[in-house]
This record gives C-alpha cells, sequence and structure tokens, in this order.
C-alpha cells in the first residue's frame, strides 16, 4: 500500500484562464448552407457546446465533485494510474472495477457510486468501488510508452486490484471498458467473479452460416451496425492509424478536441456532462495520448485466442451498439445473464442516446448490476 498515493485533482487558475482565452479565440470554419451534419458535426451543435463551456460550465464544480471521494495515483508497469477508490459502510460489500472509455472518462460513473456503495435497502447488494482512469487518459496519463493495448490494461488492473487487497471482485466496464473487463477475467480467472458490460463487441467471422435464422432484432442490430461502419467510423481509422497528426490540432485548440470528441456523444445528453468529459481531457492534455489507445489495439500482434469462462452479464441499451447472442457467446462462454432496455425503434440512427447509460438511465444500470452480482454470490 506504500505504493498507493492519494491524490485530488487542482488544476491550476492559469490553464482555466488560458482555456477561456482561447475559447473566445476560436477560429470558425465555414460550413455549406444548410449542410447540418451531413460532412461531420454541425457548427451549430458544436458552437452551443462551446458556448455553454465559455459561459455556463464551472470546471471548479468538476473539480469538487470529484475531490469528494477518494482518490489516488500508483506506478504499474511504468505508467502512473490514477484511480477513484469508494469503500461502502457494508462489511458484505463486493469490490467492484469500473473502467470507462473514449471519449469518455471517470465522469461517466460518477452518478453511480453512491447507488452502488450505499443501497437504502439493506436487501439489496453493496459494492466497493475503484474506478481508474485509462492509461493515458485524464490523470493517468500522458503514457510515456507504447504498447497499452486491451490486454495490457486488463493485467494493470488486476494489479491494482490485488494491490488493493481485493482477491475476489468483479469487472465493470462500458466502450473501451467492456473489452477490457472481459480481458480482466480472463487475466484473473481465479479471483474475478463476474464481469459486467454494457457492449459485447463481438462481429460475424465471416461464416455465411452465422447469419442463417437471425431474427429481425438481430438483422437490425446489423443494419445499424453497418450504418455505424459506413457514415461514423472515420474516428476509428485515423485513431488506429495516424493518432499523432490529429493530435497535434486536438492540444491546440479546445474547440478542436470539442468537436471530435462530440461526435461520440449523443444530442441527448446533457452539455454539461459532454463538457465535463471533454475538459477533463483538455486539462490534463491527454487528447492525443488517449486515442492512441485504438492504434495499440490497431497493431496488436498478440491478441488472446478463445472464449472468456468467467460469468458474463451484458446490459445494453436502446440506440447504442446493439450486440448479437449468437456472435458473443463463440466469444464468451458463460453468459449468464442477457438483458435490453428500451425500444432501438425509438432512436434514430445518428442520434441515439443509451451509451453512457452510467449517466444517462443510472437506476437502470445500477438494478442490472445488482441482480446480477447477487446471483452469483
Amino acid at each position: 500500500m506504500s505504493d498507493v498515493r492519494p491524490f485530488q485533482v487542482a488544476v491550476p487558475q492559469a490553464a482555466l484562464d488560458d482555456l477561456a482565452d482561447r475559447l473566445d479565440r476560436t477560429i470558425w470554419p465555414d460550413e455549406l448552407p444548410g449542410a447540418g451534419d451531413a460532412y461531420g458535426v454541425a457548427t451549430a451543435r458544436v458552437a452551443e457546446l462551446a458556448r455553454y463551456w465559455r459561459e455556463s460550465f464551472d470546471w471548479r464544480a468538476v473539480e469538487a465533485r470529484l475531490n469528494q471521494y477518494r482518490q489516488f495515483t500508483t506506478e504499474i508497469d511504468g505508467a502512473t494510474i490514477h484511480f477513484l477508490h469508494v469503500r461502502s459502510s457494508r462489511e458484505d460489500a463486493t469490490p467492484v472495477l469500473l473502467t470507462h472509455g473514449w471519449p469518455g472518462s471517470v465522469v461517466e460513473y460518477l452518478d453511480v457510486i453512491g447507488p452502488l456503495t450505499e443501497p437504502e435497502s439493506d436487501g439489496q447488494p453493496a459494492f466497493h468501488v475503484v474506478i481508474p482512469s485509462l492509461p493515458g487518459f485524464g490523470f493517468s496519463g500522458p503514457t510515456t510508452d507504447a504498447g497499452w493495448t486491451t490486454a495490457r490494461t486488463a493485467r494493470a488492473w488486476v494489479e491494482l486490484m490485488h494491490r488493493l487487497g481485493y482477491e475476489r471482485y468483479g469487472a465493470i466496464g462500458n466502450d473501451a471498458g467492456s473489452m477490457i473487463s472481459p480481458e480482466v477475467g480472463r487475466a484473473d480467472a481465479e479471483h474475478v467473479i463476474g464481469v459486467h458490460v454494457t457492449q459485447l463487441f463481438s462481429f460475424p467471422s465471416g461464416d455465411p452460416a452465422e447469419f442463417a435464422d437471425l431474427s429481425a432484432e438481430d438483422q437490425a442490430g446489423l443494419s445499424h451496425l453497418q450504418w455505424f461502419m459506413d457514415n461514423k467510423f472515420s474516428f476509428n481509422q485515423v485513431h488506429s492509424q495516424q493518432p499523432q497528426t490529429l493530435a497535434f490540432a486536438l492540444a491546440d485548440s479546445p474547440v478542436g478536441l470539442l468537436a471530435w470528441n462530440a461526435q461520440l456523444f449523443p444530442n441527448v445528453i446533457d452539455p454539461e456532462f459532454v463538457i465535463a468529459n471533454v475538459a477533463l481531457y483538455w486539462l490534463t492534455g491527454t487528447a492525443g495520448s488517449a486515442i492512441r489507445f485504438y492504434y495499440e489495439d490497431a497493431h496488436d500482434g498478440e491478441r488472446p485466442t478463445g472464449p472468456t469462462t468467467t460469468p458474463t452479464a451484458l446490459a445494453m441499451f436502446a440506440g447504442d451498439f446493439r450486440s448479437i447472442r449468437r456472435f458473443a457467446e463463440r466469444d464468451h462462454s458463460h453468459i449468464v445473464s442477457w438483458h435490453s432496455y428500451g425500444d432501438a425503434g425509438d432512436a434514430t440512427l445518428d442520434d441515439a442516446g443509451g451509451h453512457y447509460a452510467a449517466h444517462e438511465a443510472t437506476d437502470v444500470l445500477v438494478g442490472d448490476i445488482r441482480e446480477f452480482f447477487a446471483q452469483l454470490s
């Protein structure tokens, strides 16, 4: 435990003043009349978010919210890892590790800390919560060496939980966290009691037999995925191939960073949440190091083979990535809970909420987590 150091967020006022000045001096791109978002994120949306950032957003309030929880840093495998560690008052609480993705951050999970650690009823399970910032993200960054892949991050998370004294724990994830958490289970199968995610990123293998007799719901999920690949996947291509080229723009312009990251925040989500996540990247100088995660995974030559075996739960939400059980069971052999919330038909393709379920549907997600871990115990 001597390697774990207390941490508090304290951004210098000079950094906030510089940010305000840069926002005031934004150079806006031209836009074709009536183009909307056909060519990418529309100027009207970015301008609205930028105005909120400059005139209404209070970073010090976000700072205070983070600092109400115990935070720490520790060195693992050569990287500084920042994490929130909030223990329940309940002696029967189960430790859980919650992992965010891009362009999210630890801010994703702030709303679930209270309900998970201190449930209103003694009959509801309680949890000790550990929420790390991914290597290269926020207060865990920037990284200083290459190779921080999904698997390496999972191994670091195993070390973190053992360093904190947890020998029996669960792994929870969203977005990149939904890729990392199953690998935590694979890497530490003896100690991970269950994996709960909001996406199971399993794709067709190319075998035509996999498509036989797919339900209408699954076919709609494939169509949604194809639309996303055809219209919104450019970020993945750039991150996977030339993250450093993009990093110059993201490091120099807060509105440039805002536009790039906001493309993955649905219009239906509140601006406070969007700006809190974007500001965290800006104020820690980690917009560039965070997107290297995609490059590292794309160039990982040692991907694990075979399905995971840890008990696994999926809670997917309308409008988000639609996991298909037939494909998921090929990659995860012990799926014990599969829930879909909301009506995907209610969400438009380009403005689908639900991806940030811990913030958008806190009670539903917390209920699903409780149900899953209760059945395991």
